[in-house]
Order: structure tokens, then sequence, then C-alpha cells
């Protein structure tokens, strides 16, 4: 049978989706070449797929750790074991930002480069693969948008265009929720994107071939896109998107949430992890999790805690002011530690004399860490004092384990984006029975007990949206989202700019002593700042008067 001449690309292709190993091995038989009954568009789609959510340990690390999770108040730097204080990137740093720029902004050409492969007349066209792609594209544009804001679409990737212009947000929604609506009519009632070879099975790593998952997630994007828009300057469409989207199948409880389960067996400079950071950098790299998130699952006996977090060492502390350099707010910054302590519930012992201070706490406590610390106050902020995330989170590479999956879309944030379309009046929907199975599904991916995510749902006011004000219910099922997206901290970051919950976060800070106000002068960053690559564009000037000033404190689109 004829050879498809296809080989090299294929083969450099396979060797960067790992995940489907065994496979390769098999293909790899044939030294001459693939007959043409061997050839799949499936075996590029791995690639396509990880690398949006798992990129290699460069950008992950840059991007989701020093930019996304801390944005989120989900995790912080500024203790003692930390290189840098929890100020970082609150100033701006032009390498970290460019390392996350590039990596967004060179994706969209992998996305390309496999719709020509299965689009119409494509040498390995497939339609359903196609529809594949635009939900894809539509991912990747939701979290490229939301993080710098206007970014080149109509006429990114055009054939004959070198300089495409920067679109508005707006338009770039738009754009996008028209792709789910064309993807969604492509897959139809089909369940599969072929038979043998042509079935992408296991090589999609989001929905396993599915292609009505594939449906539901599309739908559901669709439902958080157009959420995040209503009532944004000069929006129209944004109403009728989510009637669009209540009225079809979303995620549900009974085909569970879109993620990936992270590859614990390829090399970090393929497809990286947090444990690729926490065990290969050395203990500088070392970070706490947030006294916001912390407080808020402990004050509301949230049995999610223990999966997000380990407690804190414990041990005695000594605090003293150095006599031949002394510390003007040294007791400041002591009272500021103890204070935390006491916000976090902790029991601790402390005792003063002279310029000496003592505290004493036990272990298996969990306490936040405060977010933002300055660069002066660091050296109090003693890392065993505080929790640390999760050996799920921070799992080493070595073995393909049961570790923190990424999150593509959950079922849990489709019923809260339905509790809050019924909350504002937008459906007929029960809002407590969604809310409700929200919770149940997002504590269903860290494998909490079903009954004592019921026993939660019955007890504590943070699951009850029955009674209380339009905005007090609409800050529930916000700080429900943002619990929920914990380790995907471009979402959870978006939810605070979008909705101001948590308030904490959403208020910035000011107490100089304290905290590293940075650029941002103590505000919430609303957006991150081009790379430099951006600026080689000759439309990129035009951004400015569009959308505002190139800095972090200008307000998207999508949160004005």
């Amino acid at each position: 049978m004829r050879k498809i001449e296809l080989v090299i690309c294929m083969l450099l292709c396979l060797g960067l989706a790992s995940s489907c190993t065994e496979n390769f091995e098999e293909m790899n038989t044939d030294q001459e070449g693939f007959l043409a009954e061997e050839v799949s568009a499936k075996f590029f789609l791995t690639d396509v797929q990880f690398r949006l959510y798992s990129p290699d340990r460069f950008p992950y690390w840059r991007a989701h750790l020093i930019h996304a999770d801390r944005y989120a108040g989900h995790f912080t730097f500024g203790h003692t074991s930390s290189w840098w204080s929890d100020e970082l990137c609150y100033s701006y740093n032009a390498g970290y930002t460019d390392a996350s720029f590039d990596w967004l902004n060179s994706y969209l050409g992998r996305v390309i480069e496999f719709q020509n492969f299965v689009k119409e007349g494509g040498d390995l066209e497939n339609e359903f693969m196609f529809a594949m792609s635009l939900i894809i594209k539509g991912l990747y544009y939701q979290m490229y948008t939301d993080t710098f804001g206007m970014v080149p679409y109509t006429e990114a990737g055009v054939e004959g265009i070198l300089t495409p212009k920067f679109d508005e947000q707006s338009v770039i929604y738009q754009g996008v929720i028209a792709d789910l609506d064309a993807a969604m009519a492509i897959i139809g009632d089909t369940e599969r994107t072929g038979i043998g070879v042509n079935d992408a099975g296991d090589n999609d790593i989001y929905c396993g071939g599915d292609l009505q998952q594939w449906k539901r997630l599309a739908n559901t994007l669709k439902l958080r896109i157009a959420m995040r828009a209503l009532g944004a300057p000069g929006e129209s469409f944004a109403e009728s998107a989510i009637n669009q989207a209540l009225a079809a199948p979303l995620l549900d409880d009974a085909n569970g949430s879109v993620v990936m389960t992270k590859d614990f067996v390829i090399s970090q400079w393929a497809a990286a992890a947090y444990g690729d950071i926490w065990h290969n950098f050395g203990g500088g790299s070392d970070w706490t999790v947030g006294a916001p998130l912390i407080n808020m699952l402990k004050n509301n006996n949230d049995p999610r805690l223990s999966a997000y977090a380990k407690p804190a060492v414990g041990g005695t502390f000594k605090f003293v002011d150095n006599p031949e350099t002394p510390d003007p707010n040294y007791q400041d910054r002591v009272d500021f530690i103890i204070a935390s302590l006491d916000d976090a519930g902790a029991t601790y012992a402390s005792s003063m004399s002279g310029d000496t201070t003592i505290i004493e706490m036990g272990p298996g406590q969990y306490v936040g860490q405060p977010v933002r610390i300055n660069g002066d106050t660091k050296s109090y902020v003693r890392y065993d004092l505080f929790s640390t995330p999760s050996d799920r989170v921070i799992q080493e590479k070595g073995s393909q384990v049961d570790a923190y999956p990424e999150v593509i879309l959950t079922s849990a944030e489709s019923y809260f984006l339905q509790a809050e379309a019924a909350v504002r009046g937008l459906s007929g929907g029960d809002a407590q029975m969604l809310f409700a199975t929200g919770i149940k599904e997002a504590m269903k991916l860290w494998g909490i007990p079903e009954g004592d995510a019921d026993t939660y749902i019955a007890t504590e006011a943070a699951a009850d949206i029955t009674a209380g004000t339009t905005d007090e219910r609409l800050e529930k099922i916000a700080l429900q989202r943002w619990l929920a997206s914990y380790t995907d901290g471009f979402e959870a970051w978006a939810v605070v700019r979008d909705t101001g919950y948590p308030s904490e976060l959403a208020a910035g800070v000011s107490d100089q002593i304290i905290y590293g106000l940075g650029n941002l002068n103590g505000d919430y960053p609303q957006r991150m700042r081009y790379g430099s690559g951006a600026q080689d564009n000759p439309n990129f000037s035009a951004v400015a008067g569009a959308q505002g000033e190139d800095v972090q404190a200008t307000t998207l689109w999508f949160a004005q």
C-alpha cells in the first residue's frame, strides 16, 4: 500500500507526545514508513493538549507559579526559605513576564498546525478532530486574553499576515463563542472521532475520545465566557449566549470534570509539574500556602484542607532586634506575625524579654502565610510557621502516581455558573441545589468522601445560598469557584478580578512596613504586562489607546 511521506514529522511529534509511549513503540516497528491505515491525526493531538496546561518547566515556573498562582492568593513566597520576597512580580520583572507571554503567544502555532492536518482537505482530514481543535483554541484564547487583554485574534494565523492586529476582548469573546458553536454543530450526536486508528481514544488526554464530553466542555466554556462578559461595557451578546448554553448539555455529575492526568514519568523539559520545581530547584524555590485560602478552609470546616495543604512544622522561633543594625519597625513586624497566628486560630505561646520575643507553636496546625510580604519583613516570616502544599500537589517525578490533575474545566464550575445564573434571575433553576452539587463535584476531584461533603453542605453557612441578599449569595458562589480553582491559578485570578472576591485579595495592600506595594502601589494586579516581543508588531502601538497603558493596574474589559 502507498506509504505516506510524513514519517519524519510524525516521529518528531510522537517523541513529544509521551503519554502514548506504548503506541509509539508499536508504530516504530515499521522502519520504512507508515501504511495509510496506520496514520492518524490523533498522534498529533496529545502534544497540542498537554502543552496548554502542562508546558515545560521554564514557563510552568514563571507563568503558573510566579504569576498566576500567587496573584490568585493560593501560594506565597516571602519566607525565610524563599529566594524572594512575596513582592516578586507585583513589581514588574521583564524576564519572568517575557517567559509567560512568549509561552502563550507562541502556543497558537501548535493549534494551527493541528488544524491544518485535520481540516477539510488536510493531509489527515477528520472533521471531529477539527471540532476538538476549535474547542482547544477557545480554551487557549480565554486564558490568553484574560491574562493580557487585547491580543491578535481575527488576523492571527492568517496566511500572508505577519503582523496581525490586536483585537479587543469583546471581539475575542464573541469569536470564541462562535467557534464553540461551530464545534458543537460538527459533533452533533457523534460519539467517537472514527474507528480503529482514527478513534482518538487514549491519545485524547482531556476526554478519552468521548465527543459528547467534548461537546459538554465546549458548552460549559461558552457559559463561562458569557457569564464573565455579562455587564461589561457595551456587551450585547452575553445574555443570549447564556440562555443558549443553559438550554444544552453542560458538564455534569454523571459525566464528571474535564481534567488532564499529570504525567509523572515524562521529563520536566517536556511537561512540568509543581514537583519539578519543589524537588529540583533547591530549598529557595519552596513556597507556602496563602492565608486567604487556609483561613477560609479552616473557618468553614472545609474537608479539603488536608487535601490542599500540609500542617506547619512548628517549633520554637526566636526574634531578636539586632542592636548593631536595629530595625525601626521590629516590633510592628513581630506583632504582625503574632496577629497572623491569631487570625489562623493557631495555638502557641509567646514570651518577651527586652528586645527578644520567643514564639513556640506545636506541630500539626494549619497556618496560611499572608500574601505580598516585602523584603524587610521576609526574615520574620519563619518557614516552619506556615503550611505548605500537600504531597499530592508537589509529587516528585519518577513513577506514575495519583497526584493532582491539571484542571481543564470542571463539572463543579458548571454547576456554580448555573447557580449564579439562577441567582441573577437568568434561569429558573434551583440555585441551592445547583450550588450544593457544584461543591460535591469540587470535593470529588480531591477525593473527599461524599459523606464529608454532605456534612459540609448541611452545616456550613458558606454552603448555603437559600438566604441573604443577592450580593451575599453571589459572593458565596464566587468564593466556592475560587476554592475549586486551587492549582488552576489563571482561573482563580480571573474569578477575583471579575467578582471582587475574596475581598481581602481584591482590596490589595497598603501597609508599607509589612507588604510590598510593587509597581501597583498595593493595588490588586488586573493583568500581566505584554512581553517585550509584542512591541515588535507595529500594531501594538494602537493597544494603549483602546485598552489603556501597558501596566498591571489596567483593568481589562471583562472586569470593568
